[in-house]
């Protein structure tokens, strides 16, 4: 959802800072009669963004190269991390079916499997709330459970209904080991008075 948003925000920066560069590129501001944006350079097919004075301002000044250089270092570290950062998948996708050999063309989305085991797991005595995500790789997908428990519920008993309900089913619909983390939490209720 983050890189989404960024992407989306760094997308219509760069195109409306590109409209604009076109518009004046183009002369569209004085053939249109469109006043431009204050304090923006390109308005003509002839300007340029930095005339000579701002180009040359810092350049005598002995922290001025460093720091450019390390802006840009700094840049450039930030954007090959976030590219590694999608390049490493935490999702498994779609997962095959069958262990240890696959049933070939046969696969179970990761989505599906997941509200499956959450549907499952929400009818289980004790459980007021649940939510499964799928996390790792097509080949060794874990699930992770975030389970909210009733006041009065047995933490024990409610893991090994999931285990012996949920997640067992969960296995013979993949046909293999599906490891499992489940984060338990009661859920918010008003205190009793003692008499």
């Amino acid at each position: 959802m983050i890189n989404r948003v960024l992407l989306a925000l760094t997308g219509i920066v760069l195109l409306g800072a590109g409209i604009l560069v076109l518009a004046g590129g183009f002369n569209l501001y004085q053939r249109w009669q469109v006043a431009p944006p204050d304090g923006w350079p390109l308005t003509d097919p002839y300007g340029v963004p930095l005339d000579d004075t701002d180009r040359t301002r810092w350049t005598d000044q002995d922290w001025w190269w460093p720091a450019v250089i390390a802006a840009l270092a700094l840049i450039t570290l930030l954007a090959l991390w976030w590219l590694l950062a999608q390049l490493r998948r935490t999702h498994p996708g779609n997962l095959p079916v069958g262990a240890p050999t696959a049933v070939d063309g046969v696969e179970l989305r990761e989505h599906a499997l997941s509200d499956a085991l959450a549907a499952d797991t929400r009818h289980l005595t004790g459980v007021h709330e649940a939510h499964a995500r799928m996390a790792g790789s097509s080949r060794h997908p874990e699930a992770h459970l975030d389970l909210t428990l009733a006041p009065d519920s047995d933490p024990a008993t409610v893991l090994a209904d999931l285990c012996d309900g949920p997640l067992d089913q969960a296995r013979q619909s993949l046909g293999r080991p599906l490891p499992a983390r489940a984060r338990l939490q009661v859920s918010p209720h008003k205190a009793r008075r003692a008499s």
